[in-house]
């Protein structure tokens, strides 16, 4: 079974006075704007290491949902941050390390059974095998 999915992009001019625009299939982003000084400068609009924290985040959540019910729990609420760190290194750009962060709330589990959970779901989502960097992640419970 293979499931295929499209984002795009469109990209109008040079590198810092360019603007692009980004879509996905669903229309949850529809010519959403992107440029140079969203991604290195801190301004608004969106860039490509946002986009992934979401897909991360995302991927991995439902990826640890699926684990927490094979282990016959149901969490009321999880919250996961990726953190996409984009950094230059020999003269060019690459993504260094993606840091997950998730607060959740699962009740029937103690602290080390969830981490381990957890961690089983970090090294499983898809969206983690994709990428070739070092992934971290701080789990934890809240009442």
């Amino acid at each position: 079974m293979s499931i295929k999915r499209k984002g795009s992009a469109v990209w109008q001019g040079g590198l810092k006075d360019g603007r692009g625009s980004i879509s996905t299939e669903s229309g949850a982003l529809k010519e959403h704007p992107y440029g140079f000084a969203a991604r290195f400068e801190g301004q608004k609009g969106s860039n490509p290491e946002e986009l992934l924290g979401a897909a991360h985040a995302s991927c991995f959540t439902m990826a640890l949902s699926l684990i927490l019910g094979e282990a016959g729990l149901t969490a009321e609420r999880m919250d996961t941050t990726a953190e996409v760190a984009l950094d230059q290194v020999d003269g060019g750009f690459a993504i260094t390390s993606v840091h997950l962060t998730l607060k959740a709330k699962v009740p029937g589990t103690d602290e080390a059974g969830f981490k381990e959970l957890a961690e089983k779901a970090k090294a499983g989502c898809p969206v983690s095998k994709l990428f070739k960097t070092e992934i971290t992640l701080d789990a934890s419970l809240v009442d």
